[in-house]
């Protein structure tokens, strides 16, 4: 048995044919240094290096993006520590199987055996089946070496996490696709050499862009073109395009993916850069984000980072929501664009926002003060008796509408606006009004 495969079942299997596995599978790395794209952990001198160097792999959490090598990782340090390595996947695994294999981890132990346990998706094991691999993983039955595209502190318990060493696969630059692209085209032994196909630089280059950084989805997409013509022949850009028109951009709605880009669309706002906006927008759009999510996030952005500088805005993103919700795909797009480059290249101010922050700050420093009885409410025999609203001073009945009176016990600022936009008129205004005030205050002593 190879130990390929042994890597990857844990157990005896019968022989399989090279021939007949996938090209991705084929073309696996089999050495730390031929992972492309991840010189972080594949250059000398890396931590992951250091620590393998003693030939006992540490417990690892790997995360990134489909297609960037985690499986692969385990499978090469498999290889260099000389373990046995148990496969489980978090989607179809049981606690059952957890507990069989980590008695036959024991058991190899036993007898002297390095025990990997590769646990893939370990995002989707729950509570309970995380606490039970603890005692084992504490205790060194097992190495720990857990695969997720998921980011592991929101979704690995923190006693595992405490326990294990993380590292992020980054997506694979398309040259690093390319590199491989090109070998696995001329490869005899694993890859497509044999049947002599062409492809040029510029025709792996379109494969490596419909990939998304997904090493995986890229040698698919070339096999399955290998298969659509004959040997000899060239792979042309005529044969690509046909095989992209219904590709989609990867976009996982529920996750990070989707927390990071919504992130990157608003900080592009924020930053008055309209077109970065609309291409984080796009990406959305195009991955089948739902519009009214968007919408939403532009509502509270209006307040939030435009605000007073341009009161405009807030009913624009409402608008925007209510569009969307009526309108529907694909013509609110429009008015999502519309109010994306609106916000994007309005002046900006989060004043009012940091304002209710400050107010906040003081209650739970000071605790809250009461009504003053001059503003409280008038009405019923009671709140007359107390003498509610006696002493209340009418701005209207004032020049400017400033009668001078205090509208808290102890009066503090909260809000003070800034320079950009509509606010800077504000803020004069409200100097004005706070010398008509000292003044109305002085002439009544």
């Amino acid at each position: 048995m190879s130990l390929e495969q042994q890597s990857i079942f844990g157990e005896e299997t019968a022989p399989v044919n090279p021939v007949q596995l996938p090209l991705a599978a084929r073309m696996r790395p089999r050495r730390l240094e031929d992972l492309v794209g991840q010189s972080h952990i594949t250059d000398d001198g890396s931590p992951l290096r250091m620590m393998l160097a003693n030939g006992r792999a540490p417990n690892l959490i790997v995360y990134g993006s489909p297609g960037t090598g985690k499986t692969t990782l385990a499978t090469i340090i498999t290889q260099m520590t000389g373990s046995f390595c148990f496969k489980l996947n978090a989607v179809s695994s049981n606690v059952a199987e957890l507990r069989e294999t980590l008695q036959k981890a024991k058991l190899r132990q036993q007898n002297g055996q390095q025990c990997i346990l590769f646990i893939d998706e370990i995002h989707r094991f729950n509570k309970s089946q995380q606490d039970l691999l603890l005692p084992d993983v504490e205790e060194g039955v097992v190495t720990l070496i857990g695969a997720t595209t998921h980011n592991p502190g929101f979704y690995v318990i923190p006693p595992l996490i405490s326990r294990s060493h993380l590292i992020r696969l980054e997506p694979l630059s398309l040259e690093a696709i390319l590199e491989v692209l090109r070998r696995a085209l001329t490869d005899v032994e694993h890859g497509l050499g044999a049947k002599q196909l062409t492809a040029n630089d510029e025709r792996l280059m379109d494969i490596a862009h419909i990939s998304n950084g997904d090493l995986r989805h890229a040698l698919n997409i070339l096999e399955v073109l290998s298969e659509m013509v004959a040997e000899g022949q060239e792979i042309s850009v005529e044969l690509i395009e046909g095989f992209a028109k219904e590709r989609k951009i990867r976009y996982d709605a529920n996750e990070d993916e989707h927390y990071d880009t919504i992130s990157a669309y608003i900080k592009s706002m924020r930053g008055s850069d309209p077109d970065a906006a609309l291409y984080w927008l796009a990406k959305m759009l195009e991955g089948g984000e739902d519009p009214r999510y968007v919408a939403r996030r532009l509502v509270i952005f209006a307040s939030e980072d435009v605000g007073m500088a341009d009161s405009r805005a807030l009913p624009l993103a409402t608008a925007t929501y209510e569009a969307c919700d009526f309108v529907g795909l694909p013509e609110c797009q429009i008015n999502l664009a519309h109010a994306t480059v609106f916000m994007a290249c309005s002046p900006k101010s989060n004043h009012a926002y940091m304002g209710l922050n400050n107010a906040k700050a003081l209650i739970r420093k000071e605790g809250v003060q009461q009504v003053p009885v001059w503003l409280r409410d008038k009405h019923g025999a009671a709140n007359k008796q107390q003498g509610n609203s006696k002493d209340y001073q009418y701005s209207h009945d004032y020049q400017a509408g400033i009668s001078g009176q205090d509208y808290m016990l102890e009066p503090h600022q909260f809000y003070f606006p800034g320079e950009n936009g509509a606010e800077a008129a504000v803020a004069e205004r409200l100097e004005k009004w706070k010398n008509i005030k000292k003044r109305v205050k002085s002439e009544k002593g």
